[in-house]
């Protein structure tokens, strides 16, 4: 997590070490089971392959599964694939597991832009102001909410402080 004035904010939603284990588990036990039901000299090879394969495609979706950035720079507000233009942000919420779960589940807006991760437990809940956006808020998992909630309003302030003044009619 990079949060200094100059930067902004940057964090990247990797996957638990954990998935990693498991998954590398999983892969041991899928060659175990090739080894023993195919006996003979070939079975090896056909072992291995398959292994090897699945492996590949495994490290691939955790990969990009835990490539979600988040950054607060330059005027712009992205999480994962989604980005929003400072001014269109309004208010922003850091919420504990509990208050992330309400809103995800129950309270939730089916409109709303989700960048969720089930080994994140707490959020960040941005309101878009944007009359364009079909989306009313954002709802972004984060290992530092408060931290991003704090990066996002001083931007947000930031970037407020700097429009030119609207002529009154």
């Amino acid at each position: 997590m990079n949060t200094t004035a100059s930067a902004g904010y940057h964090e990247r939603l990797r996957v638990p070490l954990r998935w990693w284990a498991q998954g590398t588990m999983l892969i041991a036990t899928l060659w175990l089971t090739l080894i023993v039901a195919l006996i003979g000299s070939s079975a090896a090879w056909v072992a291995w392959g398959a292994t090897a394969a699945a492996m590949v495609l495994l490290a691939a979706f955790l990969r990009i599964y835990g490539d979600a950035k988040i950054v607060v720079r330059d005027g712009w507000f992205r999480a994962g694939r989604a980005s929003i233009e400072l001014r269109h942000v309004g208010t922003v919420e850091a919420l504990d597991a509990e208050q992330t779960r309400l809103v995800s589940g129950r309270d939730a807006d089916v409109r709303a832009y989700l960048l969720l991760r089930p080994y994140l437990k707490k959020s960040v809940r941005v309101q878009i102001t944007d009359p364009a956006d079909p989306a009313p808020y954002w709802l972004v998992s984060s290992r530092h909410p408060q931290a991003l909630a704090d990066a996002l309003s001083a931007a947000v302030r930031d970037t407020a402080g700097r429009r030119p003044e609207q002529p009154t009619s």
